[in-house]
């Protein structure tokens, strides 16, 4: 009876390596298991970020093999643009962000990203200095 159902996982396995289409509809039921999860439960946290919790886990566990949704998810980051469409499409209602609108809103986010950066890197130099000066060696061993 353990050889029919080792054979059974066997010939699973190998239909979810080939199939990309079946590692996409694996990943999209790890999606809805996050969402279902999210719904009972009514955590403020989006589905999205539980089911990649779940796919974290089942393939830390090593109960998912890494093949099995490796080809899935190549599609999906090879995809990617697909997914922003409907943000394209929300501009196209809101035309007044293609005026001096968006281009203050932009102006915002690349001053305000710079800052931060710049802010993130002095934090880390200055660490890095006050480690420096307190005989702290930064080699290891």
């Amino acid at each position: 009876m353990t050889t029919h159902r080792t054979l059974v996982l066997v010939l699973i396995h190998r239909l979810f390596r080939r199939s990309r289409a079946l590692q996409i509809g694996l990943v999209g039921a790890f999606w809805l298991a996050g969402e279902a999860i999210v719904r009972l439960t009514e955590l403020p946290i989006p589905g999205g970020i539980i089911g990649m919790g779940l796919a974290l886990a089942a393939l830390y566990e090593h109960g998912l093999p890494i093949m099995t949704v490796k080809r899935g998810a190549d599609w999906f980051l090879a995809e990617m643009l697909l997914f922003f469409v409907p943000a394209v499409l929300a501009l196209l209602d809101h035309r007044e962000l293609l005026g001096l609108l968006g281009v203050k809103i932009i102006a915002i986010i690349l001053l305000s990203t710079t800052v931060v950066m710049a802010v993130t890197a002095l934090t880390v130099d200055l660490c890095y200095r006050w480690r420096d000066s307190h005989g702290h060696s930064s080699s290891v061993g």
